[in-house]
């Protein structure tokens, strides 16, 4: 009976120079080497909720035990062809590329090894060798990693265009089949360089002309989201939390709790005064920290206030007048009339018609509303402004630059994709949201358009007061941006469709 073969030996990462790489290759595998984490199961997950539903979500959960058991007494391979059978079987090819480009980055961007990335940034020729389906990682390696090639496991598709769950020959990437991926794509020139962490790495590490691996560490910090080639300052999907097995199985036993509580802070507070609702929400576990120097209630026979804030959930404006403790109107696109009705404060639906919008907003300063407006059209959730329409500014020369920041520790209350009726009630379901509130000082005459600013000046110079008030930066991005990034429409809305 022949010798087992000896396992071979690398040096570890940290001693591979990154000096004069420019002109090199470098291949490296995914999961526990340019990730920290070597557990590729929260992405499943995410793929899972957001491409799929709860309920494939869960089962997904509920298979752990056994994808461990196999993972550790079986093979890795059939492990990873369990995983990705629950989480892809049925969904459409297009969802699943969705997700994996409006979802899945900010959590891989939060997990990127910082001494495998000191040593994968430096070549000029980057490739992933991965055992993950190729379809799910790309966006990330390539929009934020400059990976030139992924190598992974492909999926079988139907002629519809849905996953069939199963993956093509030869199967997953996993020892021999990497080694095999990268002879096929290098031939008779490897790569100058590998990188893996485990021992199914060793195969196509093997290959190339140096290879390093990654030890497994719990101490390491993660590379900062902005060393990364570009910032995340756009992303979908419901979850705060990367959704390990222990975060995913707190959030699903979480879930009808915080729904009840949802509907509480929800419904209880409607009937209810303003300035009630501010102790409510002490109350209900809604923190609300309201700064600077709000705008006393209009005298009569004085034009109206225009309040310009930033926007980060549909419920912005209802909280700026729970700060004020008054009645005061907001403007909408499209929400549906059920929202309208229950609505605790005045909502003006606006046409898109500039100058009859135009029209309407003055009148109504005119007969002394504080008027509410978001001028960046949608919400961002990371700390970035998205351009700010300048018509606003040509409505008035009273306005108040409002700064708005949120904390949500389970669930995003904002959606590109997903069902935004039901945005509030995810904000609410957070066991302790926050809303902070910062009211600027009113514009100087000097600084509105009837000083001599034009509108554009002055929509830039809000943008940049209430950037420098929450410590954002200012971005040149629009509502159609976003939408083409996430959802791959260019935002219109439509009669039916809620709006963000």
């Amino acid at each position: 009976m022949a010798a087992p073969k000896p396992a071979r030996r690398f040096e570890p990462v940290s001693r591979c120079s990154s000096k004069n790489r420019g002109s090199q290759t470098v291949a490296a595998d995914l999961d526990g080497t340019l990730l920290l984490s070597s557990s590729a199961f929260p992405y499943y997950m995410l793929v899972a909720l957001e491409g799929g539903s709860l309920f494939r979500g869960i089962l997904l959960l509920l298979s752990v035990p056994f994808a461990y058991f196999i993972y550790i007494f079986v093979s890795e391979s059939l492990c990873i062809e369990l995983l990705t059978f629950i989480a892809f079987a049925g969904l459409k090819m297009r969802d699943i590329e969705m997700v994996s480009r409006a979802v899945l980055p900010r959590f891989y961007a939060e997990d990127v090894h910082p001494e495998t990335w000191r040593v994968f940034s430096s070549f000029g020729k980057r490739y992933i060798v991965t055992a993950n389906p190729r379809v799910m990682v790309e966006p990330f390696v390539k929009n934020y990693l400059g990976v030139d090639k992924v190598l992974g496991t492909e999926l079988e598709v139907t002629k519809s265009g849905r996953a069939t769950g199963f993956v093509k020959r030869p199967g997953v990437l996993v020892g021999p089949n990497k080694a095999d991926a990268v002879r096929r794509e290098f031939g008779d020139c490897p790569p100058d360089l590998g990188i893996g962490d485990r021992e199914t790495d060793h195969d196509f590490m093997s290959l190339c002309k140096e290879a390093y691996m990654v030890p497994a560490t719990k101490k390491c910090e993660p590379v900062p989201r902005n060393k990364l080639l570009s910032p995340i300052v756009l992303h979908d999907g419901r979850l705060v939390q990367r959704p390990t097995p222990m975060v995913a199985l707190i959030t699903f036993l979480w879930m009808p709790i915080g729904f009840v509580l949802a509907l509480m802070r929800v419904y209880l507070n409607l009937p209810l005064p303003e300035r009630i609702v501010r102790h409510m929400y002490r109350i209900l576990g809604i923190q609300l920290i309201v700064k600077g120097n709000p705008p006393p209630p209009p005298k009569k026979g004085e034009s109206g206030v225009l309040l310009v804030c930033d926007h980060r959930t549909v419920l912005d404006p209802v909280v700026i007048a729970v700060s004020l403790g008054r009645k005061i109107s907001c403007v909408h696109y499209s929400i549906s009339k059920f929202t309208e009705l229950i609505s605790p404060i005045k909502a003006v639906a606006l046409s898109r018609d500039r100058e009859k919008d135009a029209a309407n907003l003055k009148k109504l300063l005119e007969e002394g509303d504080q008027i509410v407006i978001c001028p960046e059209g949608t919400t961002c959730r990371e700390p970035f402004l998205l351009r700010f329409s300048a018509m606003f500014a040509e409505l008035t020369d009273r306005i108040v630059p409002v700064a708005i920041n949120t904390k949500q520790s389970m669930f995003h209350g904002t959606t590109v994709r997903g069902w935004k009726a039901f945005d509030p009630y995810f904000f609410f379901m957070n066991p302790m949201p926050t809303y902070e509130i910062t009211f600027l000082n009113q514009l100087p005459p000097e600084l509105t358009c009837k000083g001599g600013k034009s509108a554009i000046e002055v929509a830039n110079y809000i943008q940049r007061v209430i950037a420098g008030t929450l410590g954002f930066e200012c971005t040149n991005f629009t509502r159609k941006d976003k939408y083409g990034m996430l959802a791959g429409t260019d935002g219109s809305v439509k009669k039916k469709e809620q709006k963000e």
